[in-house]
């Protein structure tokens, strides 16, 4: 063989090709500035750092940069999941990414060192070239690799052909696993057929719809805000829908979060805020069915169509349109449409001044109650104005700002995002000091850091608690009919007190100041379920699902409960549904390993636990699994890995392992250790299979009686 025939040897890469959008248009300094956040962005990935030298080649492309892989096309997916979930902290640095599984070779570049090139590189970056920042696109090739694993098939959505040089087309999929990835459609798959002078549209409508709120906008003499919506791609696999059971009522609404038409995502938590007070005030409706936050919010971003999103929430109205916030004034468009035609029911555009916000949310429930023949009542049971507690005492528009942009970053997950939520609460307090509300959603915040995040110091936890404890007693002093003040209240006596009847008594009364609020509902299943009323739980989840069908906890709390019971088919049911929404979720394939181990899948149970996503519920899954399985070493290297690195926040989970290994002297310590750690798991021993098996022993009755959740005069469950 020649020489150049040794340099043109072929193999097969795995290319993922990244660059940052708007590039060229940056200062030099930006620039630099700008490629050193992502190289450190995409260096700090797993599968960048566990990758060996001879597994992955890097190569810098001026903008952005080429990452070749060799052992699977999952090796970049992943690695481009990472670094979407880094970026979401760094909104100045738009990247789009593309991934291709093709040829590639060895080069010796002008400087002597060797490179990779290829078509396998050369169709990554076309296929990146087809989206916009935040995209992540893949080839036709690498999605048929992908679609056959449970845990890709839900994340991947075709989008169809899309011509790039030369005039060649490709097939492209989009990959994103919500907050993830971009779920918007390219502007390369977008309609090319000219647009009316209009504002950004909304979505969602048939033809009629469209035709509909066309008139509107003339006769508003150049409102022009129209709402449409075209399904213009297949997704390889659609947001899983809820159980069917009843018909869908016809007093049922959904509100779809409201379109951000300003374009700027520092207005993203104003349009998200304006969607969340709808939902607050239409909640007051006795006889109105309306879906929560979390399953409404699956559909941000998205192009399903009325029809679909109403079989899936099972509603037969849904609320939806647009904001606008510039400066001092606020534009909202919003229409009330028939989910199983789009027709038009009702709509209308709001040009108000900013500080009118709150009449315009008042204006715009009212209209929507009295559309649906909904009665709007009153604590004396005449017709009352659809107010709600996010109206700060004193009007001031600036505490009401802080308070959405807390709501916003609290629904976004990770703890610094959490103690970013709390630092907007603190602000609408400082604003307005008798705003109830605000006291509230900070006792929630600073309780959910310190019982739901490891790794904080002890100084910190000391202090979220303080403040919990201090907020949700002001919000209740301010006003004690918020059901989020006694709510707050609740998960404080339950989580950190071990006062579960006290606790039992605020949730109950949330329960009744906030039927459908799911998310009391399931923190009352919860609470019940600890005390060891299993029967009653799984109805308040089953509720709770009902008021909120693609709101995951609800789904994992209720296959918990159906797993202590036995009922092991219904449970591992109901933990697919939660990995089927969302396959990222921590703990779901942990839980579902414990079903397996309890059906006596052993083996199953260990290939769950490696598919868990979450390190440390990894290590405990792992822990129970290979022990199950028999696999001793493996077993005693993942117990001790977690005990090494979370002794002080996995105390639970530990004496649960102790207990399936049968040596309830080590359980019983462990369990004590988490009691005095005040590691809120230690309240599920009623609930925990592998716990619930010393049920009988003298000391299993005297811990749970000692932490409160069996009264003093039971002796068995």
């Amino acid at each position: 063989m020649s020489d150049s025939d040794e340099n043109l040897r072929l193999e097969i890469g795995h290319v993922l090709f990244i660059d940052i959008v708007g590039y060229s248009n940056l200062l030099t300094e930006e620039q630099k500035e700008r490629l050193n956040q992502l190289t450190e962005i995409v260096l700090a990935t797993a599968p960048v750092r566990e990758a060996k030298d001879e597994q992955l080649v890097r190569l810098p492309t001026g903008d952005g940069m080429a990452l070749v892989f060799h052992h699977s096309a999952e090796e970049p997916a992943r690695c481009a999941l990472e670094i979407a979930e880094a970026l979401r902290k760094h909104p100045e640095l738009p990247v789009r990414m593309g991934i291709h599984s093709g040829p590639v070779s060895e080069v010796t570049d002008v400087s002597g060192r060797t490179n990779i090139a290829g078509a396998g590189i050369n169709m990554a970056q076309r296929v990146m070239d087809c989206g916009d920042a935040g995209h992540i696109l893949l080839s036709q090739h690498v999605a048929d690799d992908l679609m056959h694993s449970r845990q890709w098939a839900p994340r991947l959505h075709d989008l169809g052909d899309c011509e790039v040089k030369h005039g060649v087309r490709l097939h492209v999929v989009n990959l994103y696993a919500e907050p993830m990835g971009n779920a918007a459609l390219p502007q390369k798959f977008q309609p090319t057929t000219p647009k009316p002078v209009a504002e950004k549209p909304a979505r969602r409508s048939s033809v009629g719809w469209i035709a509909a709120l066309a008139l509107v906008a003339i006769l508003a003499a150049g409102a022009a805000w129209y709402f449409t919506s075209h399904r213009t791609a297949t997704p390889l696999a659609a947001t899983p829908e809820a159980p069917k059971s009843a018909p869908i009522p016809e007093k049922s609404i959904a509100v779809l979060p409201l379109v951000n038409s300003t374009g700027d995502p520092a207005n993203e938590y104003f349009s998200d805020g304006m969607s969340e007070e709808f939902i607050s005030s239409l909640s007051r409706l006795p006889d109105l069915k309306l879906v929560g936050r979390t399953s409404s919010f699956q559909f941000k971003g998205k192009t399903d169509d009325s029809k679909t999103i109403g079989e899936k929430l099972g509603v037969y109205y849904l609320l939806e349109g647009s904001v606008r916030k510039s400066a001092d004034r606020v534009r909202i468009a919003v229409a009330l449409i028939k989910s199983g035609d789009g027709a038009n029911v009702w709509s209308e555009t709001y040009d108000r001044e900013l500080k009118d916000i709150f009449a315009v949310q008042s204006e715009i429930a009212g209209a929507v109650a009295k559309e649906l023949k909904v009665a709007m009542l009153g604590s004396n049971g005449q017709t009352a104005p659809l107010t709600n507690a996010a109206t700060p005492s004193n009007q001031n528009v600036d505490a009401y700002n802080a308070l959405l942009q807390g709501n916003f970053y609290q629904e976004r997950g990770p703890a610094d995002d959490v103690r970013k939520a709390i630092g907007y609460y603190e602000e609408a307090i400082r604003l307005d000091p008798r705003y109830a509300l605000a006291y509230a959603k900070l006792s929630y915040s600073a309780e959910f850091l310190d019982t739901r995040f490891g790794g904080l110091a002890p100084k910190e936890k000391a202090e979220l608690i303080a403040k919990a404890r201090a907020a949700a007693e002001k919000a209740l002093e301010l006003d004690s009919n918020l059901a989020e003040a006694h709510l707050a209240q609740g998960r404080l006596l339950a989580d950190i007190d071990f006062n579960f009847a006290a606790a039992e008594a605020e949730l109950r009364r949330a329960s009744e100041l906030a039927p459908q609020n799911a998310r009391v509902t399931a923190a009352l299943a919860l609470l019940l379920s600890s005390l060891g009323r299993l029967e009653e739980g799984v109805a308040l989840a089953q509720r709770a699902i009902a008021l909120d069908p693609l709101r995951i906890g609800s789904h994992f709390n209720l296959a918990t409960y159906l797993t202590a019971l036995g009922r092991y088919d219904e449970a591992e049911a109901a933990m697919r549904q939660v990995i089927s929404l969302q396959p990222q979720s921590a703990n779901s394939y942990t839980q579902l390993a414990i079903i397996q181990i309890l059906r006596g899948k052993a083996g199953a149970a260990v290939e769950s636990a490696n598919q868990e996503n979450d390190p440390v519920w990894r290590t405990y899954a792992l822990a129970l699994a290979h022990f199950a399985n028999g696999d001793r070493a493996e077993a005693d290297a993942a117990l001790k890995k977690l005990i090494d690195e979370d002794a002080d926040n996995a105390g639970s989970q530990i004496a649960t392992v102790y207990g399936l290994r049968k040596e309830p002297e080590k359980m019983f310590q462990w369990l004590e250790h988490a009691r005095t750690t005040h590691d809120a798991g230690v309240a599920l021993v009623l609930q925990d299979p592998f716990l619930r098996a010393y049920k009988d022993d003298p000391r299993f009755i005297a811990f749970a009686q000692k932490i409160g959740v069996m009264p003093k005069t039971a002796a068995t469950l």
